[in-house]
């Protein structure tokens, strides 16, 4: 059974999705803004959060990065905003999916299934070396030369997708896929700006690569330099 914790104002789109979860036979709880969300998630400790963005009280996205502070619990952010600029942000502040009202039970149940395959705890996974890059999912640490890299959520996931399929070619769809949960694409400049902001904590630049290797109009692999080891 899955514990839902649901943010929403909107008492009547509340219930709807308490009702179409419970009849799926997860547990839902239901936050009618930030402050009660925020309570609800640290006393709860559900196994996912359904957010919207338009609370009373506080900034959808505000609470998101109050909520990564202090939780890594997966968060699908469910809003009817959907201009490119609220996606990008509400990515970037650590949401791990974007659902735009009005949706489906099935659709939501969906998303909430493939959050849960894609955010599960690594501890069995063994950690990988390209080079002197070396990356631990059990700890998300990542180091190189020896010294260790300090990632945000996203770029260690990104990085994690490359490391786990070193020198093969994964497309900008596969990313959005995997990395953000857009299956259907359409947010390449999210992809652009955190393999731009990777490079730069690698020591590397789009016009002198080192690890992370473009192939034009297809995608990115992560290779070994030559000369490391």
């Amino acid at each position: 059974m899955t514990r839902v914790l649901v943010v929403e104002d909107d008492a009547a789109i509340g219930r709807l999705i308490r009702r179409s979860l419970s009849d799926a036979g997860n547990a839902v709880a239901l936050a009618a803004d930030g402050a009660t969300g925020l309570a609800l998630a640290l006393s709860e400790q559900p196994d996912v959060v359904l957010l919207d963005l338009g609370l009373p009280d506080l900034d959808g996205r505000q609470v998101l990065r109050m909520l990564r502070a202090v939780s890594g619990v997966p968060v699908i952010v469910i809003t009817a905003q959907d201009d490119d600029r609220t996606v990008v942000d509400a990515l970037d502040a650590g949401a791990d999916d974007y659902l735009v009202k009005p949706f489906g039970g099935e659709q939501l149940a969906a998303r909430i299934r493939a959050v849960l395959r894609r955010t599960q705890p690594a501890t069995a996974a063994a950690g990988t070396r390209v080079g002197e890059l070396e990356i631990d999912p059990a700890a998300r640490r990542v180091t190189l030369a020896g010294a260790p890299i300090e990632l945000s959520r996203k770029e260690f996931d990104l990085l994690w997708l490359l490391a786990s399929r070193a020198g093969e070619v994964v497309t900008k769809r596969e990313l959005l896929a995997e990395v953000w949960g857009l299956p259907l694409g359409g947010g390449d400049r999210t992809v652009d700006v955190h393999v731009s902001w990777l490079r730069r904590k690698l020591g590397e630049t789009a016009a002198a690569p080192r690890y992370l290797e473009t192939v034009r109009g297809v995608g990115l692999r992560l290779v070994a330099p030559s000369g490391d080891a």
